[in-house]
């Protein structure tokens, strides 16, 4: 593993590479290495031509996260579980200026981890008989978009679509810490996303694998236990700009999202009455002590504070959309789904 410059890094990515990335809205983003990547495109017009491929959405509908990507010419083909946060890459699909496929999001996570095995690709029911089925539209969202990625299979009589495993040359992934060996922890991170995967794909590929981190530490005095990537899959290591390490869209950091501190459920302020209040404690009212709920994005995100103001939050498991899973305590998901409903920004309302 060698150290260098956010600079020398994307010096690294050459023209046509496929290159892979990971993160969740705003966590675990190489904003960084993301931002150097369009500069050096703006001012020598390379890197171009690049495959990108992500699986959920990476950015703030505005300028950041894969944002960064969409000038004219920079990707040829984007791969993606989720384009509704990248409008700028959105703007190419739709003028026509790069192939696109919109793939389900888990899909594009199993895709990675096929590539990493080495495996042909992901053999599934999801996505059947939807616009992802190659008689239909085969995930293509482009009209320049011609390969097929996806094809019908039938295996003990049953249909499946087989989506092809992708083979990146270059990851670019997100950390908290980087040992001199390039091993790396993720300890500052709201959301631990498939970094290893993404990079376990370019590995088993002969590609190359940059690490955007907040802070280096000494060879061995990381936590075996808290490893995520193992510093045998890295290449090459870029402290990034203090001022792009965020760990969210909207915050540096807050030791809730990692579980460092429980918010106390009173801390949780009762969402204004909106007709969205109305709508989530209507839903709320249906969930009974013991249940399991699953937070999606928009209207769901409001009913964890109202479950945490009518008193009986500490009684349910939630999960939320990025796969974070708690227990039944007064843990921070509560302020965290408040928190997405209060702001008309959307640098508040997502982490």
């Amino acid at each position: 593993m060698k150290i260098i410059s956010k600079e020398e890094a994307i010096k690294l990515i050459k023209d046509g590479d496929f290159v892979g990335t990971a993160g969740f809205v705003g966590c675990d983003v190489p904003e960084t290495l993301f931002t150097t990547c369009e500069e050096q495109f703006l001012a020598t017009g390379h890197p171009c031509d690049l495959t990108l491929q992500f699986s959920a959405g990476i950015g703030d509908s505005k300028t950041k996260g894969t944002n960064h990507f969409g000038n004219p010419g920079m990707v040829k083909r984007v791969i993606a579980g989720h384009l509704g946060l990248a409008p700028r890459l959105g703007k190419l699909i739709s003028d026509n200026q790069t192939e696109a496929y919109n793939f389900p999001q888990g899909i594009v996570a199993h895709m990675w981890r096929a590539a990493a095995g080495k495996k042909p690709g992901v053999l599934s029911k999801v996505g059947l008989k939807t616009y992802v089925d190659p008689r239909l539209e085969g995930g293509k969202i482009s009209a320049q978009t011609k390969q097929d990625l996806v094809k019908v299979v039938e295996v003990d009589g049953e249909e499946y679509l087989f989506y092809k495993a992708q083979k990146p040359n270059v990851a670019l992934i997100r950390a908290s810490t980087a040992d001199e060996a390039g091993n790396l922890t993720m300890e500052r991170e709201g959301v631990i996303c498939e970094i290893f995967d993404v990079a376990g794909a370019a590995k088993a590929n002969k590609g190359i694998v940059i690490a955007e981190v907040e802070r280096l530490a000494l060879k061995g005095s990381l936590d075996p236990r808290n490893i995520k990537v193992p510093g045998v899959m890295v290449d090459y290591v870029v402290v990034g700009d203090q001022d792009k390490l965020m760990q969210t869209n909207g915050e540096y950091y807050n030791p809730a999202y990692t579980g460092e501190v429980h918010i106390p459920l009173g801390e949780v302020a009762a969402l204004p009455m909106t007709e969205r209040k109305v709508i989530a404690r209507r839903a709320a009212m249906e969930l009974k002590p013991g249940y399991k709920v699953n937070l999606g994005i928009g209207m769901p995100e409001g009913i964890a504070a109202v479950a945490a103001e009518e008193g009986f939050g500490h009684t349910l498991t939630m999960t939320v959309e990025s796969g974070g899973f708690w227990r039944r305590t007064g843990s921070w998901w509560q302020l965290w789904c408040y928190r997405q409903c209060r702001s008309d920004d959307l640098s508040g309302r997502y982490v």
